[in-house]
Order: structure tokens, then C-alpha cells, then sequence
């Protein structure tokens, strides 16, 4: 089967394919004023997922005059998909030499889920080209600490196949999953996959591809670098309503905030593990607040 064209319309960004100095094409979704005198927000979606996931956010930061750019990662979305690279230090330089490309010097960093571990990364290891970073309910992630062994985590933590759905169930299921989202959020959940002309679906990331990720994912300990990170790190943690992880997420945010120079967070009580999708308007306030207010000076 060959790649379906983009099954929902940009209305309010310009899509750009942009070249690497490794030979990697990314895809980038650009909103918002390119002269403006605030930095670029650098929006990087979380395990799975795309650019389009930040359609509401890029929005709001643009009729607000910020600038954003939301990027499909590697293996993602209409990224290219080479079968290897997808470990941090790798995943980083593809950021760092994309904003080489754009002849960007600096951006605020903001990433989702596994992305929140991507900017908090990017922090550690290029803080010159990392303005701030921004981890939305990510950044505290360490999957060893759940699972000891990689295999019990492989096992557990796997996607479903989701391959060879029939296009209609997969958006019904989203609709009715997500039913308080807008729909710039169902949108963007549902550019996950791709549509075939059979009426069938798949996810742009492979299984396989995921699992290297995870596995990356598994290994990474951002606990270990955060007493050396000298850039400010926002977390914006989402509170699911699930008591137990909420307080293990508030235990993990809270050691962190003790070793970083500067650090704070923002909560969204009560709020979906996308909360970027889900709440987009409030998501990007609290960057422009942010912002404003110097904290991510």
C-alpha cells in the first residue's frame, strides 16, 4: 500500500519537509509570526503520536503572535523512517541540526509523554541551543524503576497491533474515548495512522520501531541529570483521577524540583495523559505565562 494523502487539511499552519545534515527529512507543521521577538516554541509530540497533536496548541500560540513549530520525530507521522537512531542522543541531535536547518540559534523546548524525556534530554545535553524545556507529563519517566527486567516491561508496555483496523471502528473509538476533546485533538489523534485506500488503517510508527523506543525509553534515568541542568524546566503533569500514579508522579516531580536549579510545575487537575490535545488553550497560556512572567529567561 502506498502512503494516503493527508486525510485532514491544514487550515492555519505551513507544512514544511526539511532536510538534515545526517539525511534525515522531517516533517514540520510552522505557525505563528516568524518575526516575532519572542523565541520559537519547538513543540515535540510524545511515543506513537505527530506534529498534529499540537494543531490547538500552535494555534493559540499563534493568534497570541508566538511562534511554534511542531515536528513529526523520526520513524513518525510523514517523518522518514530509518530503522535505527531512535535513542535519545540521537533523537536530540536530529532536533538540534533541524533547528541548524531553519537557522534557528534557540527555542523553547516542549515535549509530550516521551518527548517530555526528549526536551529534558536536549537540556542536559545542548543547553545552548535550549532556551527552556517544557516536559507536558513527562521529563520523570523511568520505566526501570517500574520494570527490573526489560522483558517484563516489553511485555506489559507493548502497543496493541492496531494494523488492518477498519478506519470507521478506530474513529469511533477515539470520539468516544476522548468525548470532551476538541476537535483539533481528535484530529490530531487520529493522524497517528495512516489511511489506506481500502478502508484500513496503521500506525505511521512500526511495532518494531516502537519497541526500540521503549526499550530507549526503559533505560533513560532524567533523574540522573537534573542536578546538572542549568536551563529551567517546566513540567506540566497531568492528574488523571488515578490516585496512586498521581502520587507517584508528584513524588518524581518533586525530587526533581529539589535538584534543579530552576525548576517549577504547573498541574492540570483533573486531565488526560494529552493534555496538550485535551486542553490545548490552557496548554499554551501557561507557556505564555511563562514566558512573560521570565521564568523562562
Amino acid at each position: 500500500m502506498t502512503a494516503a494523502p493527508e486525510r485532514f487539511p491544514l487550515s492555519d499552519a505551513r507544512e514544511a519537509y526539511v532536510g538534515l545534515a545526517s539525511g534525515l527529512q522531517l516533517r514540520t507543521l510552522h505557525r505563528g509570526p516568524e518575526n516575532s521577538e519572542s523565541p520559537v516554541f519547538l513543540l515535540i509530540h510524545g511515543l506513537a503520536s505527530n506534529s498534529r497533536m499540537w494543531d490547538g496548541v500552535g494555534s493559540v500560540l499563534a493568534a497570541k503572535g508566538h511562534r511554534s513549530i511542531a515536528v513529526d520525530l523520526r520513524g513518525h507521522g510523514r517523518s522518514d523512517k530509518p530503522d535505527d537512531g531512535y535513542d535519545f542522543d540521537t533523537v536530540t541531535r536530529d532536533l538540534c541540526e533541524l533547528l541548524d536547518a531553519l537557522a534557528i540559534d534557540t527555542a523553547i523546548f516542549v515535549g509530550q509523554s516521551w518527548g517530555g524525556n526528549i526536551v529534558v534530554h536536549a537540556a542536559h545535553q545542548h543547553p545552548d541551543r535550549v532556551i527552556a524545556a517544557v516536559p507536558v507529563d513527562g521529563g520523570f519517566i523511568q520505566l526501570g524503576d517500574s520494570f527490573p527486567e526489560w522483558e517484563v516491561c516489553a511485555e506489559r508496555m507493548q502497543p496493541p497491533r492496531l494494523a488492518g483496523m477498519r478506519a470507521g471502528r478506530l474513529e469511533s473509538a477515539i470520539r468516544a474515548t476522548n468525548s470532551d476533546w476538541p476537535e483539533s485533538g481528535i484530529i490530531g489523534s487520529l493522524s497517528n495512522f495512516e489511511f489506506h485506500d481500502d478502508g484500513t488503517i496503521s500506525p505511521w510508527l512500526t511495532f518494531d520501531r516502537h519497541m526500540l523506543i521503549l526499550k530507549e525509553l526503559w533505560m533513560h534515568r532524567p533523574s540522573d541529570m537534573f542536578a546538572s541542568i542549568e536551563r529551567p524546566i517546566l513540567f506540566m503533569p497531568a492528574d488523571s483521577g488515578d490516585v496512586a500514579w498521581t502520587n507517584n508522579k508528584e513524588t518524581a516531580i518533586n525530587a526533581a524540583l529539589t535538584k534543579l536549579k530552576s525548576g517549577r510545575a504547573h498541574w492540570f487537575r483533573p486531565a488526560h495523559h494529552d493534555l496538550h490535545a485535551q486542553h490545548p488553550e490552557r496548554c499554551a497560556d501557561v507557556l505564555i505565562t511563562n514566558y512573560k512572567n521570565g521564568f523562562f529567561s
